[in-house]
């Protein structure tokens, strides 16, 4: 259970100001120092409507952060868990990159770190220090650092420890994304959150996301 005083850190995010855009994927991207093939901010997108009266519609997907999160319970080394404050974290020194959680999410909102590199593109791109919840794991390299593990959006959890917004919602051009404190009920997320316009994804699976979005 927990602590009272713990926040639940959570975001919403307004599709009517969403303008599909993907400044979050690159910021995320930019911050978070991910490879080829790992995102964790992503913007989905689907046609809609009957030609000629036809749109696009997107959907920004980060990880839910769920309460009741259907990836911790397949882990079989209890490598990622869910926090006090409502982050689901993975713990890159027990995962032993077995993928079962990968299949267990049912919003794709995780990806395996197979070691592929920008290095062709980018000139020191290996020697970047991976920043996630704001622990130094040194140079990636085979099976060091994040090679071979799980990686997932964490909401920045080491922008949060030093009293910053995720990189996705200080990018946001539409004023889209909202970050905050689902637990305090005179925050604006968790007013937002007890909107009549609010929903989240798949909710009935129980997974109960901590990431709102308004119609």
């Amino acid at each position: 259970m927990e602590d009272s005083a713990s926040p639940h850190w959570g975001m919403v995010i307004d599709l009517a100001k969403c303008v599909g855009c993907d400044s979050c994927t690159v910021a995320c991207k930019a911050e978070n120092r991910t490879p080829p093939g790992v995102s964790y901010n992503v913007v989905l997108e689907q046609e809609a409507g009957t030609y000629p009266n036809m749109r696009i519609e997107v959907l920004p997907r980060p990880c839910m952060q769920c309460e009741n999160p259907p990836c911790v319970a397949v882990c079989p080394v209890q490598a990622t868990y869910r926090g006090e404050d409502g982050i689901v974290v993975i713990d890159a020194d027990r995962c032993i990159g077995c993928k079962y959680c990968i299949a267990a999410c049912p919003y794709g909102a995780r990806s395996a770190d197979e070691g592929e590199s920008y290095a062709g593109e980018m000139q020191a791109a290996d020697q970047v220090v991976v920043p996630e919840y704001g622990v130094d794991r040194g140079v990636r390299g085979k099976y060091r650092a994040t090679y071979g593990t799980v990686r997932k959006c964490t909401f920045c959890a080491h922008r949060i420890m030093e009293g910053e917004a995720p990189a996705c919602c200080e990018t946001c051009v539409g004023d889209a994304r909202y970050f905050g404190d689902l637990a305090d009920p005179a925050s604006k997320v968790a007013r937002m959150a007890a909107s009549p316009r609010a929903f989240r994804l798949k909710e009935e699976l129980g997974t109960q996301p901590s990431v709102y979005y308004l119609r």
